[in-house]
């Protein structure tokens, strides 16, 4: 995938100077798939020039946010390939194959504290820790399914199994979200006791249907990328029941 990435920003001549401290540049269509295609997250301003509205404040975001990987294409041919008409600054995450645009004239209050939130509250990945920012972006994703993982954070279990579901996790893009509830945190004790679970019953795996308000567990037992994926398949397939 690096390889790949390298060459075609090679190609389009987009990668950044020595002297360039800015974001990096995406001349062409090119560029800006293989950039979208290199993290989960991405961020692109797809923005005029350095002097429009909200470029500063979006530099001083991303300083912030250094987690999610930014660039610019101020090429307004490429802009119509992802249905942008004017300055705005998009977020593209692939757990959900989702586009989400802030469109800067269509928003009266820009500063930097907005767009570190606009980043934060979408910024869901095909593993998400649940917590009260991804929260916003969990529930306002077109997928209402999520498989949930409980355990508690600080365990041997817990980094294993996030490891575990991680990799497992984009197989079932577009259908499932995969998301991690830390059992030592109370303010997420609700959400266990949703699902019939107590404390020292973790770690557990469920499934929530958003749509349908409906839970299932996967019953007791070693939590196995086999168990888990056919469990997941057996909800798509709509052969779990209550």
């Amino acid at each position: 995938m690096l390889v790949t990435l390298f060459s075609a920003f090679l190609l389009s001549s987009v990668i950044a100077t020595e002297k360039d401290t800015g974001p990096l540049r995406l001349n062409d269509k090119k560029a800006v798939e293989a950039f979208i295609d290199s993290a989960e997250v991405v961020v692109i301003g797809f923005l005029e020039s350095e002097e429009v509205r909200g470029y500063k404040d979006l530099l001083a975001a991303l300083k912030r946010v250094d987690s999610v990987p930014a660039a610019i294409c101020s090429v307004k041919e490429v802009w119509a390939d992802y249905s942008i008409a004017s300055d705005t600054i998009t977020l593209f995450r692939k757990a959900d194959n989702h586009q989400e645009n802030l469109v800067l004239a269509e928003t009266k209050k820009l500063d930097t504290d907005g767009l570190v939130k606009f980043i934060t509250t979408n910024e869901v990945r095909y593993i998400t820790e649940y917590n009260q920012v991804t929260a916003v972006g969990l529930f306002n994703s077109e997928v209402k399914s999520h498989l949930v993982l409980f355990a508690n954070r600080g365990t041997k279990e817990y980094t294993e199994l996030k490891e575990r579901l991680g990799v497992l996790a984009p197989e079932f893009t577009e259908k499932l979200l995969f998301v991690l509830i830390n059992g030592g945190v109370k303010s997420n004790f609700k959400s266990i006791n949703y699902f019939g679970l107590k404390s020292k019953d973790l770690p557990r795996v469920g499934i929530y249907d958003g749509e349908a308000d409906m839970k299932w567990l996967l019953p007791e037992g070693e939590i196995t990328t086999e168990r888990v994926r056919d469990f997941c398949q057996s909800f798509l397939r709509g052969d779990l029941k209550m």
